[in-house]
Parts: C-alpha cells; structure tokens; sequence
C-alpha cells in the first residue's frame, strides 16, 4: 500500500499529507527510512518522537520517549508568564521548575528573559526527563558550568521528588518563581486518552491520582510554603487540567500565603493555569 494510502488510513487525507511530508525531510536529512518511520506512525507513535523534536516558542525540543511531549497550551502559559514577570541582570531571578521532563518551560523562559536576569534548575524523578533536558539546557546555550563568567541564562537539572519530605535539601531554596506542569490526569480520564499518548509517554508523568487528579498539588504548595523557600513576592505558576482551576485557587487559598491568585485560559478558553503572587 502506498505511504500515503497508509497514513490516511489513520490520520485522514489533509493530516496525513503534512505528516508525510515531514517524515520524509526527516527520513533525508537523518539518513532514515521513510518506510520505517511511517511503520512507526501507523502502530501509534507520536509524531514528535518520529522526528525527535517539538517547537516550544522559537525553540526546538528533543524529545524522545517516555518523556511528555511539551503541549501548545503549555507553550502558551509559559510564554505569558515571560510577559507578566520581568527579571533583569540587575535584579536576577533563581527560578525552580517541578517534574521538568524535557525542560522546555526554564529553558523557554531562559531564552525570552534577558541575559543574566535567570539562574534556572529543573527537577525531575525520572533518569530519562534528566539525561533530555540537559540535552536541551546544551543544544540551546543553558547548561550550568562550573564557573560563569559570561552574562547569560543558565539551567542545571536536578534528581528530587516533591512528594519527599527531604524535597527542599535537593533544591537549594530560596526561589523566586517556581513553576510546574505536574501529573494532573485521574484515572477515569487516563483510560480514555488516545494511544499515542497512553502508549509511548511515561504514565508517572500523566496520571494525577485515582480520584480527581489533584495529588500533586498539596505537596507542591506545601514546600512552597515553607519558611525560606520562597523570596518576598515569590511567584507560582502550576498548569491544571481544565476542570481544576478552582479547585488547585483553594489549595492556595487556603494557606494564607498568596496575596494574588488568577485563573489563565488556555487558547481554546480552557482552564490552564493558576497564577499567584506570595
């Protein structure tokens, strides 16, 4: 059967000509087969792994599996936080990003804030999210060195767990902006996801918890909230699934720490993110 008789068996006549398309710039410039990257896509590999990156802003990210692929609507927060914080070299910010996975989120910020205005480190549970994003702080100029006499950006990835109690003796707090995409997804919506997803990106860094996807955030806004762990007016931006705005607000709330806390849409006018000021 023809490559794209093949593809537009799975992806429909429009999405299957773009595919292909870039599958076969890829197959040339990687010295690939074409067939064997579209045998790829037709058992349910994500595009992105095919072609081993993903735009995020004006970047492009390696990607590879298990590692979550970095979604547009993530792309989006990210970019208005850039817009609505603004670090400088003379008054530069450490910034502490949760579950980094590939790293796009430091590393976007890094790229769009001034040179010298952000010390970034990513954390991670997962050797593979780690071994990626150090491959991206490299390929994008971010990478910590021993010593930095050059006025720039840096990101470092670190091993911790936020749901351990010696969380805050891997991180080397204070931090003034602390972002995260944590796993959000419960169960019942897990086992509807389309399996591209379900299939090749690593569950640890989907599934939420059983009941309503909201284990993660007790535990983050607990190590936030400790003494010394945030700077005075210490930012927080924390992506939600679509139906979790209010309830990740009272988690916050609740805490009597933040004097500002919003609800970001995402493009398509879904609940995306909540935004706080300590």
């Amino acid at each position: 059967m023809p490559l794209l008789r093949r593809l537009t068996s799975l992806l429909g006549p429009s999405q299957a000509a773009r595919e292909l398309q870039w599958i076969k710039k890829h197959a040339l410039q990687a010295r690939l087969s074409v067939e064997d990257l579209v045998d790829r896509r037709m058992r349910d590999e994500p595009l992105q792994y095919i072609l081993g990156t993903q735009p995020f802003g004006p970047l492009d990210i390696r990607v590879r599996a298990p590692v979550l692929i970095p979604r547009p609507e993530t792309e989006h927060w990210t970019i208005k936080l850039s817009e609505a914080v603004s670090p400088t070299p003379a008054k530069p910010f450490r910034l502490l990003d949760i579950g980094t996975g590939t790293g796009c989120i430091p590393l976007l910020l890094c790229h769009l804030w001034p040179k010298g205005s952000v010390s970034a480190c990513g954390v991670d549970v997962s050797d593979d999210a780690l071994t990626l994003s150090r491959e991206n702080a490299k390929a994008h100029g971010f990478e910590r060195g021993p010593v930095d006499l050059e006025l720039r950006n840096t990101f470092q990835a670190v091993r911790a767990n936020i749901l351990d109690p010696a969380f805050t003796t891997s991180v080397d707090p204070p931090y003034d902006v602390v972002t995260s995409n944590p796993p959000y997804i419960p169960f019942h919506e897990y086992l509807d996801l389309p399996r591209s997803v379900s299939r090749f990106e690593d569950p640890k860094a989907l599934f939420g918890g059983p009941m309503d996807g909201l284990d993660f955030y007790p535990a983050i806004v607990k190590v936030l909230t400790q003494d010394g762990f945030m700077n005075r007016n210490g930012i927080v931006a924390l992506e939600i699934g679509h139906q979790q705005g209010e309830d990740v607000h009272k988690i916050l709330k609740q805490t009597g720490k933040f004097k500002e806390i919003s609800i970001w849409n995402d493009p398509w006018g879904k609940q995306r993110t909540v935004f706080a000021k300590m």
